[in-house]
């Protein structure tokens, strides 16, 4: 499987670096590095980005600037470099889902369901080797991580960021909250009208059923104008439920992603103390060596001295 990702980024992408995405897509060393840093073990990427900054010359800033990702987004950067085609499935089947959406909302004829369903199922495959990977990486997924990965793969087709260098979390907006959710279209279901029997004409009806005849009509109309009711009222509550669970489902998301970010932060934050702690002690290490040279010169010098004196003394002697 090909390790380069410089061939499907697009030319400008708002809020990079515009070197990294030359107009004519020239393969750069650099950018072969970059993508084997987004390919690395979630741990090791700050030392390496850095490392590699120090080496990178001209790009040397861009480098630097590099974020390391929220562990989350780490796991689908993993699916794109090992899974490519399970990413690709993903990709594709997005891109049928918001067409037929685009065809139904237009008034033409579109299977909806099926192009959700199929989208459904190719988001699940990516999200079950997600969590593969970090099982496998020793990271077994919390269901806050878990609900993360699936809202940044729901938001994928929206994002500008090149596929593997996923950098942040990511919250469907507007086409991708629609996915799974029934749309109102030439499919929709209408309020079902009541319907009666024509009546027999009254010349063919005996005159002494007509009163039964008419208490039974009555009766069946209000049934059924009850029935249409009570659906209606149903149907009513179905879609503030529906909408109910989906504000609620919203605010889950937000507060999952939130609390993704903060952990993102938190290793951040363990990285910087650990290489911190690293440079104290290297420090420590050369104080301490420095001071056992400075003792070595005093004793040498001190020694010296003594010899000095005592040439002196036996040259006035003689």
């Amino acid at each position: 499987m090909s390790r380069r990702a410089t061939a499907i980024i697009p030319p400008a992408v708002a809020g990079r670096p515009p070197s990294l995405y030359a107009s004519d897509m020239a393969a750069r060393p650099i950018d072969e590095q970059i993508d084997k840093l987004y390919q690395l073990p979630l741990e090791k990427f700050t030392g390496a980005r850095n490392a590699l900054a120090k080496e990178a010359g001209p790009a040397a800033a861009e480098v630097k600037a590099l974020q390391k990702p929220p562990l989350a987004a780490w796991a689908i950067n993993q699916v794109y470099w090992r899974g490519r085609p399970a990413f690709h499935a993903l990709t594709a089947s997005a891109s049928a889902l918001r067409n037929t959406h685009t065809a139904v909302v237009s008034g033409k004829r579109g299977d909806l369901r099926a192009a959700g369903a199929a989208h459904e199922e190719a988001l699940e495959a990516v999200l079950k080797a997600a969590l593969a990977v970090l099982r496998d990486a020793g990271n077994p997924a919390t269901d806050g991580t878990k609900q993360a990965i699936a809202n940044t793969l729901r938001a994928l087709p929206a994002s500008t960021e090149p596929p593997g260098r996923l950098t942040q979390l990511l919250q469907p907006t507007g086409f991708e909250l629609l996915a799974g959710l029934p749309a109102a279209g030439p499919g929709a279901r209408a309020e079902p009208k009541a319907t009666v029997a024509p009546a027999v004409p009254p010349a063919k009806v005996p005159k002494t059923k007509d009163a039964a005849r008419e208490r039974a009509l009555a009766k069946a109309k209000e049934t059924v104008a009850a029935a249409v009711r009570a659906e209606r009222t149903a149907d009513e509550t179905a879609r503030r439920d529906e909408f109910e669970a989906a504000r609620t489902t919203r605010e889950a998301e937000r507060a999952a992603a939130a609390l993704e970010k903060a952990r993102a932060a938190f290793e951040e934050v363990q990285d910087a103390l650990a290489n911190a702690e690293r440079e104290a002690e290297e420090a420590t290490r050369k104080k301490d060596a420095a001071s056992r040279r400075v003792r070595e010169s005093a004793t040498a010098l001190a020694a010296a001295k003594v010899k000095t004196e005592a040439a002196q003394a036996a040259l006035a002697r003689v």
